[in-house]
């Protein structure tokens, strides 16, 4: 017989789920005297070899308000062919396939070591996975090269089917077009001017003009994937073509003066690859993966002015709000990361330097769209090839250990209400009578966006 912490732990190990509390108040008196709030750790991707998927829709309750699922907690009749919901008691009907059940031939949603399960359902054409790689081509001559090699190292990696973009920047930010063969075309783009979606769009040909329509002829479907196709194309296409780009790729050729810091237009290159996947994938699950060496120092989203004596930002000046940049660069930031994180779109950010990379006022594009964050020394580190080389990792079962564009739906019963949640997630304003008046986290909401995950992702409901 399983104590009751070995029981504890066998739940958590098979749920992913851990709790504040393993033993719920039992009066509103003990609710309000809790000093940690009850709430719960949880791990969707969480990977269990003893939990095969089903390839099956799941069983939901058929009350509109509820949509809760078939699960083994559920009261069954298996004589009448009836279920009846443990959140909302609402009696339901199995379908048609469910007419074999019994009390020894329940499907695996019945099952109690089946408390967690998933399905896989096929809902409209798979999208391939998408990668835009953002280079910072002011590094020193040794990092160049070793970033380069890890980026044509990934290329391989990558399924066949991928779809890879590059964007470099220094002084000018240069999209690059893949499309061509035998010669290397870009559009450039000035590293101080601040553009919108749409004049991004506008300035890569991303947006058709409107094709009048000839009467008796049918309106034919917009070919965006032919639009999309000159900066984003299948590994398989583009593999020997984009290898021999990112081997001739040159440090950026505007002198650097003594004194002074390489003029870097972070903010500008993140905002048009935020804007070129707006224009071509837009709530597709894809990756912006942002390589820098050093802090910002022109246009939006700089972070400390390119002389040198001017030293970038430290923790007094924070605290004593004498950081000059700050708060107009956090602010670019944190609206790249809201339009990205509303379209599905996540980004990573590898920062390697021995000095400061405005990783401050950058964070927030990690942490709402669910993207790595890792810092080091040098792009010629072990620390950051292993590092690197781990994103793409498989899992068991041969596939990439990511995944995009998850909703995360709560339901409770109506003695309980949820606060909020804490993570790499998005609310999506799903208001009903289980969301509390009080806000913890990302509230008033039972329904969240994450726009990247991996088995390690874990997020906090209160």
């Amino acid at each position: 017989m399983a104590t009751y912490l070995e029981f504890i732990q066998q739940n958590e190990e098979r749920d992913g789920v851990r709790f504040s509390w393993n033993v719920w108040p039992s009066s509103r008196l003990e609710a309000t005297r809790m000093v940690v709030p009850l709430a719960c750790l949880l791990t969707p991707l969480k990977e269990r070899l003893d939990l095969p998927p089903v390839q099956y829709e799941p069983v939901l309750c058929s009350r509109p308000t509820c949509k809760a699922v078939l699960n083994p907690l559920c009261q069954v009749d298996y004589r009448a062919k009836l279920w009846a919901c443990n959140f909302c008691f609402q009696r339901n009907q199995f379908p048609p396939a469910y007419a074999g059940i019994s009390e020894v031939n329940q499907p695996a949603e019945l099952m109690p070591q089946f408390s967690t399960i998933e399905y896989i359902v096929q809902r409209g054409p798979q999208t391939p996975l998408i990668f835009l790689y953002v280079v910072d081509t002011c590094l020193e001559e040794e990092d160049l090269q070793a970033l380069k090699e890890s980026l044509q190292m990934s290329l391989s990696l990558l399924p066949p089917d991928a779809l890879v973009g590059l964007i470099t920047f220094g002084r000018m930010v240069q999209v690059h077009e893949l499309s061509c063969e035998g010669i290397s075309k870009s559009y450039v783009f000035r590293g101080t001017k601040d553009l919108t979606a749409k004049q991004i769009q506008d300035m890569l040909g991303l947006s058709r003009p409107a094709v009048p329509m000839q009467q008796g002829r049918p309106l034919q479907a917009p070919e965006q994937p032919a639009i999309s196709s000159r900066f984003l194309q299948p590994v398989h296409k583009i593999d020997m073509n984009l290898t021999d780009l990112l081997g001739e790729l040159q440090r950026d050729p505007w002198p650097v003066t003594q004194g002074k810091r390489p003029l870097r237009s972070t903010g500008v290159a993140l905002s048009i690859a935020v804007g070129l996947l707006e224009g071509t994938f837009p709530n597709t699950g894809a990756r912006i993966m942002l390589f820098t060496g050093g802090p910002p120092t022109q246009g939006p989203g700089m972070v400390v002015g390119d002389e040198l004596k001017t030293p970038i930002r430290s923790w007094h000046d924070i605290e004593k709000d004498n950081a000059r940049f700050m708060k107009k660069a956090t602010k670019h930031y944190e609206t790249l990361a809201n339009r990205s994180a509303a379209n599905g779109h996540c980004i990573d950010i590898y920062a390697c330097a021995l000095d400061q990379t405005g990783l401050l006022e950058m964070k927030c594009c990690a942490n709402l769209t669910g993207g790595h964050m890792v810092m080091g020394d040098s792009f010629n580190t072990s620390l950051f090839k292993q590092t690197f080389q781990r994103v793409f990792s498989k899992g068991y079962n041969g596939e990439f250990r990511m995944a995009f564009g998850a909703n995360l739906d709560v339901k409770t019963s109506r003695e309980l209400k949820i606060a909020g949640a804490i993570g790499p997630c998005i609310s999506l304003n799903a208001k009903g009578p289980c969301v509390s008046e009080n806000e913890l986290g990302i509230g008033g909401t039972s329904q969240w966006k994450i726009c990247s995950l991996d088995p390690s992702t874990t997020l906090a409901i209160y």
